[in-house]
């Protein structure tokens, strides 16, 4: 069995835990495409916050109090720029992370493609599953918004790091999106996969750029695996993250039957054969897509592969 999965970084990379130990069960591949819309480049280095959060995670190095980053991390280098008062000031780099930058940044500039990097970092970790970027092209999510009294596009981290996201927003654009071309390996594990899922990810700006990368979207849509989404929404507030207030943007309603028609029906321009949404949620309706209701809270291992076993079942129940 092969399972494809689009993800983006902290809650993602809690629904690939369980997707790796469910995977081990019925001795399935899995192979995650990762947002990189989250990229940025700062204090020279590339930083690729969704793919690393993904791979810290699956390797057991992540912090498990702050959701992201390394455990047992230091900031000597930060607390070194800011007596430099080198900007932006808002971004704080971890030491043992700052390592990981300086490899992908230089195998980056001896002309490696971002997937290649990648493999190579996992080399290290051990994810336990193929992890590929999106794009090897660059696709940064912009956001448009009214700061000091000027509208105008920053970076997605900024909007979120900086100013959490508390400033008028209008839009979000995904910088690159049109030009880029999914990276090696993306359109095929999806074409050959038995079952996509969707993860709990921000729908807007962590799923959104996935699809936004031509070809992606109409992979997903028209190819003969069944689409069973899990819903990021219970009880009418995200899990972690800011997705009620980039749904809001959107003029999406913040619940689990707001996102799931966002992702809609596949044969309507959709992509959903099915929907897992939360016993809270249990009265969710989506027209046109079958919704599951199961407990989502990925408080441990276990209890996310027995949510990933009923995203897998529905999606059964769909191609049968």
């Amino acid at each position: 069995m092969r399972i494809v999965v689009l993800t983006g970084g902290i809650g993602g990379a809690r629904f690939l835990v369980g997707v790796r130990a469910y995977a081990r069960t019925v001795d399935a591949e899995v192979t995650a495409v990762v947002n990189v819309g989250d990229d940025v480049r700062l204090h020279g280095l590339q930083i690729c916050p969704d793919l690393d959060s993904v791979m810290y995670t699956l390797g057991g190095a992540a912090d498990p109090e702050r959701g992201w980053g390394r455990v047992g991390e230091s900031w000597v280098v930060k607390e070194e720029l800011a007596r430099y008062g080198a900007e932006p000031s808002w971004f704080g780099l971890g030491d043992k992370d700052t390592a990981t930058h300086l490899v992908r940044t230089r195998m980056l500039t001896a002309g490696y493609p971002l997937s290649e990097v990648t493999a190579a970092l996992c080399d290290r970790w051990q994810p336990g599953m193929t992890l590929i970027p999106a794009t090897d092209h660059r696709l940064e999510t912009h956001v448009v918004s009214d700061v000091d009294g000027e509208r105008r596009a920053i970076h997605f981290q900024e909007w979120w790091i900086r100013h959490r996201g508390a400033v008028p927003t209008h839009r979000f654009v995904f910088v690159g999106a049109d030009a880029a071309k999914p990276a090696p390996g993306v359109i095929e594990a999806i074409e050959g996969a038995d079952v996509v899922l969707i993860a709990p990810s921000n729908p807007v700006v962590s799923i959104a750029p996935i699809l936004a990368v031509p070809g992606i979207r109409e992979a997903v849509a028209g190819g003969p695996a069944p689409v069973v989404g899990v819903s990021p929404i219970i009880g009418g507030a995200p899990v972690r993250g800011m997705a009620d207030r980039c749904l809001a943007t959107l003029g999406v309603e913040v619940s689990a039957a707001g996102v799931g028609g966002l992702y809609g029906p596949r044969g309507t321009d959709g992509l959903l054969d099915g929907w897992l949404v939360d016993n809270a949620d249990g009265e969710t309706e989506v027209p046109g897509v079958t919704v599951r209701a199961a407990p989502l809270w990925m408080t441990d291992e276990e209890a996310t592969a027995k949510m990933v076993a009923e995203a897998m079942n529905l999606a059964r129940q769909r191609s049968s």
